[in-house]
């Protein structure tokens, strides 16, 4: 299971109204390889979602999670967070082991 709060299911809602009006598509979180602490969490608005998929349907959003990312997400907070330092979304990962400054990459 996964988390996302009202403030992130709210900026969810409002990316994918942006992007695809009136589709039954969600939010794609992932997980890749990279960043300073070996991997980064990426996402896209996507207009379905695959077969194997998992969907989770959170704060009125639909969060599409790949199997493979899955065994990394699971249990994954998300929120949306808004200062003068910039905006964006955070996560909160029980599953990572060490992340980045900027909390953009993370390490199991």
């Amino acid at each position: 299971m996964i988390q996302v709060t009202e403030t992130a299911g709210r900026e969810i809602s409002r990316l994918i109204e942006a992007e695809h009006p009136g589709a039954e598509g969600g939010l794609r979180l992932m997980v890749k390889g990279g960043g300073c602490s070996g991997m980064l969490y990426d996402m896209k608005i996507v207009e379905s979602a695959d077969e194997k998929d998992k969907v989770f349907d959170i704060e009125g959003v639909r969060v599409i999670i790949d199997p493979k990312s899955y065994l990394f997400l699971s249990g994954i907070t998300m929120d949306f967070k808004e200062s003068m330092m910039g905006r964006g979304f955070t996560f909160e990962n029980p599953n990572a082991s060490n992340s980045c400054g900027c909390g953009t990459s993370f390490s199991v």
